[in-house]
Parts: C-alpha cells; sequence; structure tokens
C-alpha cells in the first residue's frame, strides 16, 4: 500500500535533501534530481571503485601495505582517492547521465575512456606524491578490477532496471490535452522512475486526449483507487481546475501517504526540462528555484576565474597553434577571431570571441542565417576545431571580463533572439542570468538550428535557470567533457 512508503524519507545529504515528494523515485541533491535506479548504479560502481585498490594490493602482496590488516589501514586513503577520481571520471564520460543511451559496446567505449583516463589522472598523483603510490603494478591490476567490476555492475543494472519495483505507481488525475502529455513520453530514459497505471477523467478535460485504453473511468473515491492499484503518486493534469477541481479527495488521498504533484513538476522531474506546452506563469512564480543570491553569484564568478586562467594555461598551446593554422591555410592577411554581437545577461550585448571557423564572406548578404550540418561556409580547419570544440576557447577571455560564465544558455544574436522572443513564450526568461560556453541544454540537445531546436532548448535552459546550483554547474563543466571527447552535437 502507498501509506507503507510515505509520508516521504526526509535525509540530509551533504546540503542536498532527499525530497519527501519523490523518495521512491529520485534523490534530490542541490536542486538536482537523480533518478533511484542511477543514483543505486552510482553507489554500486563506487563501491567497486574503493575495494578494487584492495585486491590490487592483495593480489600483489605488498607487505608494506598489507602489514597492517583491517579496512582501515593504510590502504583506505589511497583507496578513497582511486575511487573518488574513477567515479569522477565516470561521470565525465556522461555515465551517470539519465540519457545515456549508448549501447553495450558503446558502454563498454565510455567505460575502458573512463578508466584510462582515470588511471593516467592518478599515476600523475602518485608522481606528484610519492607517499600515497600503491606501486604502478597495483594501480594497473586495480584499473582492470574497476573496469571488470563496472561492466558486471553495468550489464547487472540493464537488465533490472526496468523492473516495476524500481519504479513509482502513478495516476494521472486528468485525461485530456494535458495529461496526454504524460502518455507521450516514449524515451526509455524518461520513463525510467514511474509507470503509469491509468488515467483518471476530469471535468472539462478537452476530446482527443488519452486513449480510452489508459482511462481508469470516472471515480467519485480517487482513495480506495489509489489503495486498488497501490499508487505512490497523483499527477494532476486537468485541462480546466475551475471545473470541479477535487479537493476533499486529494487532499483524503494526501493524509493517507499518497503524493500529490503538478503536472509541470513531475515533467520537470522525469524529464530534466520545463515543458512550454504545459506550462503556467503561476508555476514559476510559486515554485522553487530561479534564486540568484548574492552568496551563490560570487562563488560562481569565483568559480568563473579560477577555471577560465586554469583552462587558459592548459589550453595556450592549442591555441597559437590554431592561430597559426588559419594564417598557413587562409593567408597571412586572413583574421584569426570572429566577433559576433550577443545577447548576455538582461538583455545586455556584448562580442562574442571565436575562433573562425568559417569563410569570411559566410554571411556576404549581412542576412544572419542558421549554421548547418555539413554547411559548406566551414573551412577545412575550421571543420576540425568546431567538432574539437577549439573554436569556442577564446570565450574564455568572454568569461573573464564577466560578459559570460562557464556554465549557462548558449548567447544568442540579437536578430534571432527578437525573432525568437515573439514566437516563443518565456524566451526572455533564458536571459535572467549569463549565458555560457557550456550548458545544461548543450549536454541533453543536438546543436540547434531551427525555430523548433530553439523551442527544445528553451526548455533545458529553464530547467537550468530555475535549479542552477554551484554543484549543478560543476556537474555541468565535468559532463562537457564527454560532449569533446565524443564530438556529440558538432557541426
Amino acid at each position: 500500500m502507498a501509506s507503507h512508503f510515505s509520508p516521504g524519507i526526509r535525509a540530509v545529504v551533504g546540503s542536498g535533501i532527499i525530497d519527501e515528494a519523490t523518495d521512491l523515485v529520485a534523490i534530490r541533491i542541490f536542486q538536482h534530481y537523480w533518478q533511484l535506479p542511477l543514483a543505486m548504479l552510482a553507489f554500486f560502481e563506487a563501491s567497486v571503485f574503493l575495494l578494487a585498490p584492495y585486491g590490487a594490493v592483495y593480489l600483489n602482496f605488498d607487505p608494506q601495505l598489507t602489514a597492517a590488516p583491517g579496512f582501515w589501514g593504510p590502504v583506505f586513503p589511497r583507496a578513497l582517492l582511486f575511487a573518488a577520481v574513477m567515479f569522477i571520471s565516470m561521470t565525465a564520460m556522461g555515465l551517470y547521465n539519465a540519457r545515456q543511451r549508448s549501447r553495450l559496446v558503446g558502454l563498454l567505449a565510455r567505460v575502458a575512456a573512463s578508466m584510462l583516463g582515470g588511471t593516467m589522472v592518478i599515476a600523475v598523483l602518485f608522481y606528484l606524491f610519492p607517499g600515497i603510490q600503491i606501486g604502478r603494478g597495483a594501480l594497473l591490476v586495480a584499473a582492470l578490477i574497476a573496469f571488470v567490476g563496472a561492466m558486471v555492475v553495468r550489464v547487472v543494472f540493464d537488465k533490472v532496471v526496468d523492473e516495476d519495483i524500481f519504479k513509482r505507481r502513478v495516476l494521472v488525475y486528468g485525461a485530456g490535452k494535458r495529461g496526454q502529455s504524460i502518455a507521450r513520453l516514449r524515451r526509455r530514459s524518461d520513463r525510467r522512475g514511474f509507470i503509469a497505471i491509468g488515467f483518471v477523467p476530469a471535468d472539462g478535460d478537452e476530446p482527443d486526449g488519452v486513449a480510452d485504453s489508459a482511462k481508469l473511468g470516472v471515480t467519485e473515491d480517487l482513495l480506495a483507487l489509489c489503495q486498488q492499484h497501490r499508487v505512490d503518486e497523483i499527477v494532476v493534469a486537468m485541462d480546466d481546475r475551475r471545473r470541479q477541481f477535487p479537493m476533499d479527495q486529494l487532499l483524503e488521498c494526501r493524509l493517507d501517504g499518497v503524493d500529490i504533484v503538478e503536472l509541470v513538476s513531475f515533467l520537470e522531474r522525469e524529464t530534466g526540462k520545463v515543458r512550454l506546452d504545459v506550462l503556467n506563469p503561476s508555476w514559476m512564480i510559486f515554485s522553487e528555484g530561479f534564486r540568484q543570491g548574492r552568496i551563490h553569484s560570487t562563488m560562481e564568478r569565483a568559480f568563473d576565474v579560477l577555471a577560465s586562467l586554469a583552462l587558459l594555461a592548459v589550453a595556450l598551446p592549442f591555441m597559437l597553434l590554431t592561430a597559426l593554422a588559419i594564417k598557413i591555410t587562409e593567408g597571412p592577411r586572413a583574421s584569426i577571431f570572429y566577433r559576433q554581437v550577443r545577447v548576455g545577461q538582461s538583455g545586455r550585448t556584448f562580442k562574442l570571441l571565436k575562433f573562425r571557423s568559417m569563410r569570411e564572406d559566410a554571411e556576404r548578404d549581412g542576412k544572419p542565417q542558421w549554421a548547418q550540418k555539413n554547411d559548406n561556409r566551414v573551412t577545412p580547419i575550421g571543420s576540425f576545431i568546431r567538432k574539437t570544440r577549439i573554436d569556442e576557447l577564446p570565450q574564455i577571455l568572454n568569461v573573464l571580463r564577466g560578459e559570460m560564465s562557464f556554465v549557462g544558455p548558449r548567447p544568442e544574436r540579437p536578430e534571432f533572439v527578437a525573432q525568437l522572443n515573439e514566437s516563443i513564450p518565456y524566451y526572455r526568461e533564458r536571459h535572467s542570468i549569463k549565458p555560457g560556453i557550456t550548458g545544461w541544454a548543450q549536454l541533453c540537445y543536438p546543436y540547434g538550428s531551427s525555430e523548433q531546436d530553439a523551442i527544445e532548448k528553451l526548455q533545458y535552459d529553464l530547467f537550468y535557470v530555475k535549479n542552477h546550483t554551484l554543484l549543478f554547474y560543476l556537474a555541468i563543466i565535468l559532463q562537457t567533457v564527454e560532449v569533446i571527447v565524443w564530438g556529440k552535437g558538432a557541426r
């Protein structure tokens, strides 16, 4: 029964909270949801990474490290470092992203790349700090154990993740147009956290909504229906709430332990975006999030500056080689940089810097154009630097000047913004924070080159604007490594 599981569990995780409205589905840490199966996968793999150095040390019979028996001996801090680096490396390859859709071969390649990258980082740390070494042989054995263990966990996870035991049983109150937005969720990642047991028609529902086969029929006793089907959560998806809103019945269900959630919040949690087709201004006004605190802004700015300086130090050789390559292939008079006016925070414009990847006469008629797939305006060098994202590196200077952040919605040209403001609702809201070099939309959606793409990306941008925290900011920076390594969405 639903009452056996609720009211939800509230627990502190660092500064995060396991939200009582999502206790069986998703763990909410710093305003960001992790679906429970994915959180369990991360936990088991982190455990494998923590135990791998123990196995490697004992297989190598290192007398110095095995002299002190027990889990908390000299191996523990080394194992903790190994597990942390490998976990971060796996995150950077997108392996804890709910929208990761790679098949077994793709997962194998990503896990292998993670282990290789993590091992290289640990080897450098061992070289810099010899006192924490476990030996080169032991490190390689630990990496092999971690690789095999992660793949075993992944295969088992893939077999059991779709079992209903991991999913929240959801009853949808409303079978019209708004209810249909749940019925139309097709992606496995979007339906991983719940199972819709049925839709209850509500007074005022629009016709041509949910299929009749999915409807449970009109009921006067929601609580009995919830108890019959072991419902954990009711999603309120009425097309017209002014028509006989079942306040007493919903309150009765809530007091019995069934969670009640509004449609927009439910879709936000399950899909990682704010759906424009069901969004209303009152939800944005009264929902949690959309915070722009001074402390958060100061800390984010500090991270922007530190990250920019660190990246500039690493990227400077590549930037010099890129500038040299442009001059060699296009002549000594060819311009290296491309300066273009973009719209930033609060609608203020600034000049965005990029390495020039298109011909200098790419817009001879003076009319702005969306970049297209296989665009014939792209130069040979430009094709390479676009795919590897090297063309974006000069934007580090925009970040240092305070015009951009490392993470945020991608800035658009004023001509496109004016057009999109007129045709897409809530488009102006994406400019409430600084634009970024990378962002949540860039991780979740491929390159956009049309108004429809702008709508899709806006839904992810609004999710970030609403839920952006320092942890979410750092997680996006980390997962951007996957975009660069695997060339996702580049044109």
